[in-house]
This record gives C-alpha cells, structure tokens and sequence, in this order.
C-alpha cells in the first residue's frame, strides 16, 4: 500500500507540474503580450515598428524606385512635419541606426512622393515593375496645358498621379513638371469613367484636389528608420508652400475666341508695349519676392491675363494688388533701387495707400493696396486736384497662382467675381476708353481729404 502511495503522489506532482507548464505557457502567449504590446505585432492588420504595413510598403516602393533610377523625393506633410521636428536627432544618428521605427509606421492610409519629371523610358515604366514587386498601381493623364497655349490641337497628355497599394497602405507619387516660369506644377487628379472609385480613399489624398505650383527645390538625403530618402533642403518652406499651392491655368481656349472676334494689335507700338510692361511686371516681382510681399494682378493686368492670356496693348500701365497687411514701409525704397522712381503716393497706410512708380519706355507701375471689412474688401482712389477719394469694393477673395508672360504670380481666385466687381457683365467687349472715377461699377465716392493733410496724401513726383 505504502509503494501505491508512493507512485500516485509522483503521478499527481507529475500531473500538477505539467498542468502548471500549460498554465505558464498560456500566460506566456495570451496574457503577457497583451501587458507589454508584445503580441500586437503578431495580429492581423495590427502590425508596428518595422513590420508594419506602412513601413514595407514605403522601403519596397524606394526599393523600386531606386532600381529604375527614378529620382523621387518625401513630399509627405505628416512624415515632414515629424523629420523637421527632430532632425538634429536624425542627422546625428550615425548610420540611420535606431531601435524603433518613429516616422513612416505612423498610422495613415498614404504616403507621398513627389516626382520632377523627365521623359524617359525608366520613368514610364517603373511602375510595372512595382506591379511585379506586389504594388497594385493606378495612373493618371491629361493633356499638357505646357501645350494648349500653343497648339490647341495638340493630344499629348502627360502623367500626373501614381497611386501604388500594398496591402492596405498606398502610395501617392505626384509628378511636378517645370514651367517656363522656373517653378514646378502639379495637376489635378481626375479620375475617368472607367477607375474604380473604391481603389483607396482618395478624398484623404493630401495633393491632387486641385492643381499646384511651387518653387523648384533642392534636395537633401537623409536616413530616417533604416530608410534613404531625398526630401525638401527647406522642408519648413516647402510645408508652408503646400496650403497656398493652388493653381489655376489661363483660358486659352476663351482667349482664342476672343481674338476670333477681337483682332489681336500686332502693331509695333503694341509689341513694344508689351515687351516694356512684361519687362517691368518682372522687375516688380522681384522687388516684392525680395521683400516677402505677396502681390497679384489686378485691374488691367488681371483682366489682360483672365480675358486674352496676354496684356493689353492699349491699357499703358502694370497693375498690382496688394493687402494692405503686407505693406512694409521700405517697398518706396526698394523700388527706388530698382531703377523705378516714385511717381505718386496717394493716401496712407492707414486709409487708401496707392504708389505709383515710373517705368521706362513711359509704361508705369501702379500699386493699389487692398483692405479688410467685414463682408467686402476695397481699395482706395484719390483725385489729385480735388483732394476727392473714392472706394473700390469687391467681394472677398484669396489668391491663386498662375502662369503669365512666362511667370508664376498671384491672381485672385474667384477671379470672375473680381473682374465683374472691376469692370461689371461686359468685361469681355474692349473699351479703349476709361474715366477711373466714373467707369467701373464697384466705385462709390468717400469723401474729401482734409487740405491740411493734402502734403502727405497728396504726393507728385
């Protein structure tokens, strides 16, 4: 009996130890993990760090990319905005070692690349062999607007967007290509009939909802989780680009029709003009990018490039807009050293502020400062003589880029609401004739300056 006991007692401790090894193993598998996140990555759609689906998804894409020698570069605003925040961290990481993935296994459904175009095979078939490689890509074309300002006829359309998914992660390549005003222009991303609407969310895509302008950049490489990538030289620049990128191209195909019906003056004192006002336009943005002060096309000139694509010949002047939170007080000087001279200072800053400088070949520059109410903005006049003022008002508006004489300058985007304002429902038909007090429709009187303020309201040069 003593030895039945002996060996039942063994059995039981037996029995119990390995009961307690499966409850070990258990807590192992199941409980731990969920205390420390351990298992996390185990879990379907639930991958971290350097398993991540975000993660593989960007190191194959720069894997293909890099094999086709395709120059792309991280436009992302989420993964720039966290690269800028610590990049003395990353720049002193020797070898692009670290520990933990931080920047692209952040959780989002795109990551964004840009591409500077250039035709070459490689460039226009990479993106099969990404599809060889496990990428589900989509593409998207349009006709070359580079082209439509010169042969309407012309069919050839040029890649805008790449979207590459793997997985549930996707990429957006966006391709800039340069314009002849030394910038870099994206397109929209339109979809045809036939695209299926379900691909990716495309509502989240950060770039492609309109098309954009920005300057052309330089680039850096740097190593950010284990990853080589080019990115922006000034990536805080290029992020403040990103929100007042929107572009919008001239009307090539109304201008066409309109001189159909208006014969263009192809005279030589008409060309000469031309090439005087686009000489000082190009004077003027220098002097102002220079300064950081934003300005647009206004008057004249923004009805010139809406209308025609082009300046008019008969209108003997360039006209700017600018807020009048922009005004720096060393704008008179700058342009002085520019070889413009003061002409008239109407106003102060305070109250209908407008300069006037003189360019060569007796084509000026007028500068019409724009101020803030409530439901309106509105500009201000002066009658020299009479010491009169007058208001200007058009609905509010904010400014888009475009391209014009072969440069990348402001318009306002509402850009009809703001040629009706100026020049009301006929602005199509020319008027070679215009009383600046009388003929526009948005202009209403307001008052007199006082004669004992007439020396500094009232300037001529």
């Amino acid at each position: 009996m003593s030895g039945i006991s002996k060996n039942m007692i063994l059995a039981v401790l037996g029995l119990t130890s390995f009961i307690f090894l499966l409850f070990q193993l258990y807590n192992y598998k199941h409980y731990l993990p969920a205390k420390n996140g351990a298992g996390l990555s185990k879990s379907k759609g639930s991958r971290i760090g350097f398993d991540s689906i975000q993660w593989r998804a960007v190191k194959k894409f720069i894997m293909v990319t890099s094999s086709q020698d395709l120059p792309v570069f991280l436009i992302d605003p989420l993964i720039l905005k966290l690269i800028n925040k610590n990049f003395e961290q990353i720049r002193n990481t020797s070898h692009g070692f670290t520990s933990e993935c931080k920047f692209f296994c952040v959780p989002r459904d795109f990551t964004a690349f840009a591409l500077q175009y250039h035709v070459r095979k490689s460039q226009e078939a990479w993106f099969r062999v990404a599809e060889n490689m496990g990428f589900q890509c989509l593409k998207t074309e349009s006709k070359d607007p580079r082209l439509d300002g010169i042969d309407s006829l012309s069919g050839t359309e040029i890649p805008l967007h790449y979207i590459c998914k793997l997985a549930t992660h996707a990429i957006h390549l966006v391709v800039f290509h340069e314009r002849s005003g030394n910038y870099l222009w994206h397109g929209h991303l339109r979809l045809k009939g036939h695209a299926d609407r379900k691909f990716v969310p495309f509502r989240k895509l950060q770039f492609g909802r309109y098309p954009g302008a920005f300057d052309r950049t330089e680039l850096q490489q740097v190593t950010v989780d284990k990853l080589e990538v080019l990115i922006p030289k000034d990536p805080v620049y290029f992020l403040e680009e990103i929100p007042h990128s929107r572009f919008i191209e001239c009307r090539y195909k109304e201008a066409r029709a309109f001189f159909q019906q208006y014969l263009d003056d192809n005279t030589a004192e008409a060309m000469a003009f031309r090439k005087s006002a686009k000489e000082l336009l190009q004077l003027a943005a220098k002097t102002l990018n220079k300064l950081g002060v934003r300005f647009w096309l206004s008057s004249g000139t923004c009805l010139g490039w809406y209308r025609q694509c082009n300046i008019i010949p008969y209108s003997k002047d360039v006209d700017l807009g600018i807020f009048i939170q922009d005004y720096k007080s060393d704008i008179i000087l700058a342009f002085q050293d520019a070889g413009l001279p003061l002409k008239h200072k109407f106003g102060k800053v305070e109250d209908s502020l407008e300069l006037s400088f003189q360019g060569k070949d007796d084509v000026k520059l007028d500068i019409f400062f724009f101020y803030e109410e409530t439901d309106h903005i509105w500009n201000g006049g002066t009658q020299a003589k009479t010491g009169k003022k007058f208001k200007y008002l058009f609905p509010k508006f904010t400014l888009c880029w475009t391209e014009f004489v072969d440069m990348k300058v402001h318009v306002p985007c509402e850009t009809l609401e703001y040629i009706e304002a100026n020049y009301g429902k006929t602005w199509k038909i020319p008027v070679k004739t215009w009383d600046w007090k009388n003929s526009p429709p948005n202009v209403q009187p307001n008052g007199v300056w006082p004669i004992s303020e007439w020396d500094e309201v009232i300037q001529l040069y």
